[in-house]
């Protein structure tokens, strides 16, 4: 019976709950992440420390190991605290004297302990009995010592599922460059703005990684279409491949350079300016491949020649050439039908990139998108100005940008253009906080910036009234002064 549930057990074993082989996980110690995939027999380092993630296939996201020796990972056992209740602590530090003496193990003795496999547990109650100073600290200041120390000597680690949330923090810390310096809770108020949710049908611009595209993939849920629009030769999406999604989340994930916008309103978008057909040149790597082969067996035949002439002389030498020869060509023949086949192959992937893209501009010419979220590199206005002919009427759209400056050029042009009410341009502005007993107050480093939005609701623009509009609005804004002006000059 025992046999049967741990078996049952291992079957049990759900993706999305627990840790399975091929997954992309994300190690946590203390503040500091990093996503790594789960695959067996491979070295991960991370934290100064080098480890499998063997042993941790089949435990719950969330689980807490300890490195041991070999690199292997076993489940961290939660030990009771030795320490009586009533701790021996002084009433302030000032007679602390800090000259490195008050510690009696040096680090030999400390290398030795760990040489001997000792855990990092007990090596930090080791220091803590070593150490002449410890009961003279307040007890905070022994909290605080006790926390340098398991950070420093406890090797352990926690394997997390990948979330907005996490991958956003571990961009933000370690590669801000790449996400644009895009922090966590400015993309917390993209997505709300966005009015991001399952069934809509979002338009995505983003240099950040993929980390914005993620985001929506993630707060919708499979559900609805995205249609990504890119620079360059193709999306980039780094970050959206640590968030694990599975297979039927890219079903409605959709890309469209940004080069064909363009082309794709003003009408002349058609198959002819998409990339050349590839079967011109599968005809000239055909007709080659053919040049080739007759090539070989001009070859085969004076080798053939040279042998019967070498016949005479010794027929073992002859025996020796034939088989080199029959190698030779075999080789070429293979190589031969791998062109072919990679040629095939090539052409099938543009055929298949060929029809998406034309699928893509249809979903782009119906311009009933739910939104827009524009996140990248370049200047927001002219992006902005094109992809919202493809956004319906009450419809809400975000532009994030590292800088103000070019949203507020941004915010006159759509001023000034129409078609969009409830402009506004924010600033989210972010405190961490420590929150302990007796101690709580805020943490002493904090982020500069987070970077801008300009977020808005698009509306039905009249482009017959357009301009008069403009001009009806120039003159309630002249003051009353200049007009007065005006007049005694046509007086």
């Amino acid at each position: 019976r025992l046999k049967r549930a741990g078996a049952t057990m291992e079957a049990g074993t759900r993706p999305g709950l627990h840790i399975c082989e091929g997954d992309c996980a994300v190690l946590k110690r203390d503040d500091v992440f990093k996503a790594v995939p789960v695959l067996r027999r491979r070295k991960i380092i991370f934290e100064k420390q080098w480890f499998y993630l063997d042993n941790a296939i089949g435990h719950i996201y969330g689980t807490t190991f300890e490195v041991t020796s070999g690199g292997n990972l076993q489940p961290k056992q939660e030990m009771e605290e030795t320490t009586p209740e009533t701790k021996e602590a002084g009433t302030d530090n000032r007679n602390i004297v800090d000259d490195g003496k008050s510690q009696k193990l040096t680090h030999d003795d400390i290398k030795a302990l760990k040489d001997k496999g000792i855990k990092g547990q007990e090596i930090v109650q080791q220091l803590i009995e070593n150490s002449t100073t410890f009961r003279d600290k307040t007890e905070f200041a022994q909290d605080k010592y006790i926390k340098k120390k398991k950070k420093k000597y406890e090797a352990v680690i926690t394997i997390v599922r990948p979330s907005t949330r996490i991958l956003s923090t571990m961009y933000y810390a370690r590669e801000p460059g790449k996400i644009n310096h895009l922090r966590y809770d400015t993309l917390a108020q993209m997505l709300t703005l966005g009015n991001i949710h399952a069934g809509n049908k979002m338009i995505v611009m983003e240099t950040c990684a993929g980390l914005v595209l993620g985001a929506v993939m993630e707060r919708m849920g499979g559900y609805g279409s995205i249609i990504q629009m890119y620079p360059g030769g193709g999306p980039v999406r780094a970050a959206t491949s640590c968030f694990g999604f599975p297979k039927p989340f890219f079903n409605n994930l959709h890309e469209f350079p940004l080069s064909k916008v363009d082309s794709l309103l003003s009408g002349t978008f058609s198959t002819e300016t998409l990339p050349s057909e590839p079967e011109d040149n599968a005809l000239v790597e055909e007709e080659s491949n053919g040049s080739i082969d007759e090539k070989q067996a001009s070859i085969q035949e004076t080798e053939e020649e040279s042998t019967e002439t070498a016949m005479e002389s010794n027929q073992t030498e002859e025996q020796e050439t034939m088989d080199i020869n029959a190698e030779d060509i075999g080789f070429k023949e293979n190589q031969g039908k791998e062109n072919k086949e990679n040629v095939r192959e090539k052409q099938r992937k543009q055929q298949e990139r060929r029809k998406k893209l034309i699928e893509t501009a249809a979903l782009l010419r119906e311009k009933n998108a739910d939104g827009l979220i524009v996140a990248s590199k370049f200047h927001p206005t002219p992006l902005l100005l094109s992809l919202l002919e493809f956004v319906a009427p009450s419809r809400p759209f975000v532009v994030y940008c590292q800088y103000k400056e070019p949203l507020l050029e941004c915010y006159t042009k759509l001023r000034e253009r129409g078609g969009v009410i409830n402009l506004k341009l924010s600033e989210t502005w972010l405190r961490s906080y420590q929150v302990l007993p007796d101690r709580s107050h805020p943490k002493l480093t904090m982020s500069g910036g987070g970077g801008y939005l300009l977020s808005g609701i698009t509306v039905v623009l009249d482009k017959s009234k357009c301009d008069s509009s403009n001009l009806e609005a120039l003159k309630m804004e002249e003051p009353s002064s200049k007009k007065r002006k005006v007049q005694d000059l046509h007086c």
